[in-house]
Parts: C-alpha cells; sequence; structure tokens
C-alpha cells in the first residue's frame, strides 16, 4: 500500500504544489503550522532521511532552501524552521522522507521549540561517547 505521499506524487490525491521537478516536489502542509508551512520530497520513495541517498538528498535541500528563501520575501517571515523527523518516536508520521519548511513570524507565532532537557552526563563518558560516533561515522 502506498504512503499518502506517495499517492499525492501519482496524483491520486490533489495538493497546493509549490515546486516540482523530474525527482522533488513540494507541497504546501494540508496541516499549516503556519502560513507557507511547506513540505518537500523526493519523488522516488525513501523511509527517512537516514535511507536516503546523497544526491536526492542534496537536491530536497536545496528545494528547500529555496522555498524558505522565497517564503522570506513573499510572505514576510522574519525565519524559517527546517527539519525532518526520522522514525515515529521521533515525530515522522508519514514514512516516507520529507523536510518541513516552516515560516516563522514575530505576530501571533507563538514559536516552536524543541526542548531539551540535559543530562548529567559525566566527562571521561562524553570523550567515550564521542570515540564510539567518531569511529562509526569514519572519514
Amino acid at each position: 500500500m502506498k504512503d499518502v505521499f506517495c499517492r499525492i506524487i501519482d496524483g491520486e490525491i490533489p495538493s497546493s504544489k509549490i515546486y516540482e521537478d523530474d525527482d522533488v516536489l513540494a507541497i504546501l502542509d494540508i496541516s499549516q503550522t503556519t502560513k507557507g508551512h511547506a513540505l518537500v520530497m523526493p519523488k522516488r520513495h525513501y523511509d527517512d532521511f537516514l535511507s536516503c541517498p546523497q544526491e536526492t538528498l542534496h537536491k530536497v535541500m536545496d528545494v528547500a532552501q529555496r522555498i524558505g528563501q522565497a517564503e522570506m520575501v513573499v510572505l514576510g517571515a522574519q525565519g524559517i524552521n527546517v527539519l525532518t523527523n526520522v522514525g515515529p518516536v521521533a515525530g515522522q508520521s508519514v514514512m516516507h522522507f520529507h523536510v518541513h519548511v516552516i515560516p516563522r513570524y514575530i505576530q501571533g507565532d507563538p514559536g516552536f521549540q524543541i526542548t531539551m532537557k540535559g543530562q548529567d552526563v559525566p566527562q571521561i563518558e562524553m570523550q567515550t561517547l564521542a570515540e564510539k560516533i567518531k569511529d562509526e561515522v569514519g572519514e
């Protein structure tokens, strides 16, 4: 069964398109967090940010940047949130890689915040953690 974004890409579900080329589609989110909230996605299905090939990821992010720039001018946004979620625990509700481009406005905008609660991690453990991640990332 196709996810909702694959159905939008295939023209089975209508959308408010703001950008389209052979590889990328950008639409206005049906649930506008703020006026102009856009979703940018590859036309080919990838579950999430981590499974998307770099070339496609770069195309998606290029379009997200262009949309953010346009929204600053056209909508008078004072800022932009650009984010993606990986997995349900991180808030991903559609398992098709997509990037949110959310314009931010001063008046009447409650603001978007991710609350980060600090953890007491000893410095020696931080160094060990950093080394493990660094080893896995490679060069």
